[in-house]
């Protein structure tokens, strides 16, 4: 069976966590300690039945407020596929939590109130789900019940929706109308909307094939530790342990090693005590190479057929996330890039995105909290990065404050311009 990654986004109070709660609880998720658990804790809140809710919100403080404060990560399997849940947060005040959540998946599901249609943290994590490459939407057109199952209402919130994503570059979106907490159209279909003729949420998550480019694309392997044991029995063993980023590791292979150019074949490759033939995108595994070379930390094995960027100065799309501080142009920061970290300094800010209209404006003074924008970034070192398109892990990246060390934004690479000579990117 396949895994399939997908995260909740929406507005404060559209029902994000209830649904994460129902579709568990109705697909015999839930063990009947945890449900003795949740009657309690709905006891102490003066429900008169379980909110399902709390099966994702388990911080005192999301209790206590009814809101989501933090990601919350949920593994169920089923029959057909496995499945891990990101349920993020829809207050503005927390969206750089549902960037973290929504770094990783592969699918969206962006819920809205049927009360209230589309609103602003509807377009703005829209946006970020569009920038961070999730590139099938499904729009779960929540509380149903509480307009009275009317199907002009559902038609209205999708045209609108469809034309937001239209402008964003969405071309597959899915629209699902629902009642969470009944569980209409989750796992069982629903009974009060006999006109709808689609798939349940459960129907259409078991079914949705979501292709991921990094599979297709060269080899990327950032090396994250290098084995030496210090047993006798293993002296001259030394492995490259790492996940492969994109691309596919065949025992064989031709490789380069970047920044230093050095070419090399591929002689093993191990998960725990097993060889393997192959390892592909996702793969946390140890390679070992025919050649003894000065390889480590922070350096990358790509295929030698497939350069790769080798760069100092790139363009890239930033979320804003420090509510201490603005970002504004010639600031230093430390740059983490897969295993690689490095200093860099923001020459310019290009633009940045209006939520509501979905514009840029052209060269900001600043980006503030939650902000969206594009920069352009010069590092000290040279980095090894593609596209965000081509591979998720090598084109995206976070910035860090160098005074507080604190994570202070999330980015994309939309351009890396190739500034190191030929012989450092393998040519």
């Amino acid at each position: 069976m396949d895994l399939l990654r997908f995260v909740t986004a929406g507005s404060v109070d559209d029902g994000k966590s209830t649904l994460i709660g129902r579709l568990l609880y109705d697909s015999k998720q839930v063990f009947e300690d945890t449900m003795v658990s949740l009657e309690r804790a709905s006891t102490a809140q003066g429900l008169g039945e379980v909110n399902l809710a709390l099966l994702t919100d388990g911080l005192r403080a999301e209790r206590e407020q009814g809101i989501t404060i933090d990601v919350a990560y949920r593994y169920f399997t089923t029959p057909r596929r496995k499945f891990i849940i990101a349920d993020s947060p829809g207050h503005v005040q927390y969206t750089r939590n549902m960037v973290t959540g929504a770094s990783t998946a592969q699918l969206a599901l962006i819920l809205v109130d049927a009360r209230k249609g589309v609103v602003e943290q509807t377009r703005r994590h829209s946006a970020l789900t569009s920038l961070l490459g999730i590139r099938h939407l499904v729009l779960c057109v929540n509380k149903m019940d509480l307009v009275d199952w009317d199907p002009a209402r559902l038609a209205g919130i999708e045209a609108e929706y469809r034309d937001l994503a239209r402008r964003l570059g969405v071309e597959c979106v899915t629209v699902i109308p629902m009642a969470a907490v009944s569980g209409e159209n989750i796992v069982d279909r629903a009974t009060h909307m006999p006109w709808y003729m689609g798939p349940t949420l459960l129907e259409f998550l078991e079914a949705v094939n979501v292709p991921d480019p990094a599979r297709h694309a060269g080899l990327r392997f950032p090396v994250q530790y290098v084995i030496r044991p210090h047993s006798t029995e293993f002296h001259d063993y030394r492995g490259y342990a790492g996940t492969v980023a994109a691309g596919q590791a065949r025992v064989g292979d031709e490789v380069v090693v970047l920044p230093t150019g050095a070419r090399s074949r591929i002689a093993g490759i191990d998960r725990f005590e097993q060889e393997l033939a192959a390892a592909r995108s996702g793969d946390a595994v140890t390679i070992r190479l025919h050649d003894n070379l000065d390889v480590g930390r922070g350096q990358m094995i790509v295929g030698a057929d497939h350069a790769l960027p080798v760069t100092r100065r790139f363009t890239a799309d930033v979320c804003w996330m420090s509510d201490t501080a603005a970002l504004r142009p010639r600031q230093q920061f430390w740059i983490k890039h897969t295993t690689r970290r490095v200093k860099c300094l923001v020459e310019s800010l290009d633009d940045r995105m209006d939520v509501a209209s979905f514009d840029r404006r052209d060269r900001p003074e600043s980006l503030g909290l939650n902000d969206i924008g594009q920069v352009t970034l010069r590092t000290l070192e040279p980095i090894f990065a593609d596209s965000y398109a081509t591979s998720r892990d090598t084109g995206s990246f976070i910035l860090i404050d160098p005074a507080t060390r604190l994570t202070v934004a999330a980015g994309i690479v939309r351009e890396a311009a190739v500034t190191e000579p030929a012989a450092s990117a393998g040519d």
